[in-house]
């Protein structure tokens, strides 16, 4: 099945930085990816790897010492990194987010200051926007920072779902600051907040309390992150400007749609991967299920999902490579890729049949 999920013009470096990633992913990744899923373990050693590879740095420009490639190579990278394990793929996914936006918004001391140290993976990026009353209606934030006479700020407030959240010392945190305009949306302001990794008082006024027990998503830390009265200089404000935080917010949100969408489609297509493969070796009534019309009839469907997925993450991933706007294109790669790794993994299962439920499958 090499034809499924290729990407037609892609350059040499790109294929070669994608093979790369594969034979990591082939050798580092899936040995090792059901004990630390278990386990809740976060995999140190993997993350050591990519550091090594250079994949932090992947789109970060070559000025500032990274790689320099597109959202599209992002995007297949993840891919091929969330076919071995999706949590390995929310790593890097906020630190990508934060190191767009400020290559997008960030002043040039910002730059300066922070992505040579995140292209070798000495910084590490979070992205925080939600809050525990809140989710996708972003003009509820709550958190509140408020300038002081010296023109700095103080923040207090609440933030959820921070991917990263311990291991990171680098967050961008949207924040309200009301400062008198006549939209709710230009009241916001995206503050650079360092501290250190760990969790606990991890800067003054920042209590990060420990990883959140989730259902699954395992081994990376998914944490809330609490604020009171953390003082902050103005010239942590993403670009220099207050106001403008939630436009790049929304921004960087585009970002991780197409990361969303290529974590899902890589796991479809491990998904597929191994349902062909028992397929072909499980036999009943004298020949392998593989050959069963029935059988065939899923397996075309699943294939024909994993493409459809793939091709629409590559369409809003280029669309945002050529400075277009892709909100739409994200959403939808991201709402389809979903979707359609849930039905391809829940297919994967039938096909094994009892083993599918089984741990050692």
């Amino acid at each position: 099945m090499g034809r499924l999920v290729t990407t037609d013009g892609l350059t040499d470096i790109q294929q070669e930085i994608l093979k790369t990633v594969r034979e990591f992913v082939d050798k580092e990744i899936i040995p090792v990816a059901t004990e630390l899923e278990h386990k809740d373990e976060y995999p140190q050693a993997i993350v050591d790897g990519l550091k090594e590879l250079g994949l932090f740095g992947l789109t970060i420009p070559e000025e500032y010492g990274g790689l320099g490639e597109s959202l599209l190579t992002y995007a297949l990278v993840v891919e091929e990194i969330a076919r071995g394990w999706m949590s390995v793929s929310g790593v890097i996914n906020t630190h990508f987010i934060v190191a767009y936006m400020l290559m997008q918004h960030g002043t040039e001391e910002q730059k300066q200051k922070y992505l040579p140290r995140m292209a070798t993976g000495e910084v590490r990026g979070a992205f925080s926007m939600s809050e525990p009353s809140l989710g996708s209606d972003v003009s509820a934030v709550a958190t509140k920072a408020t300038k002081q006479d010296d023109g700095s700020y103080s923040i207090t407030g609440q933030k959820m779902w921070l991917t990263n959240g311990g291991s990171s010392n680098l967050v961008a945190v949207l924040t309200k600051t009301d400062e008198g305009a006549d939209s709710v949306y230009r009241n916001m302001t995206t503050f650079l907040i360092e501290k250190e990794p760990g969790f606990g008082e991890t800067a003054q006024g920042i209590t990060v309390p420990g990883k959140i027990d989730k259902m699954g998503y395992k081994g990376i830390d998914t944490t809330e992150m609490i604020l009171d009265k953390h003082q902050i200089s103005a010239d942590q404000i993403l670009g220099g400007v207050p106001g403008k935080g939630f436009y790049q917010m929304m921004d960087g949100v585009e970002v991780g749609r197409v990361n969303v969408g290529a974590r899902a489609v890589g796991i479809a297509n491990r998904a597929f991967e191994l349902g062909i493969a028992y397929a072909q070796q499980r036999e009943t009534f004298g020949k392998p299920i593989a050959q069963h019309q029935a059988i065939l009839f899923r397996l075309a469907e699943m294939g024909t999902k994993v493409e459809t997925a793939h091709a629409m993450v590559v369409r809003a991933a280029r669309k945002k490579d050529a400075g277009e706007r892709n909100d739409v294109e994200a959403g939808m790669a991201k709402m389809v890729a979903s979707e359609y790794c849930n039905e391809v993994v829940e297919a994967s299962f039938r096909i094994h049949g009892g083993y599918g439920y089984s741990k050692e499958y």
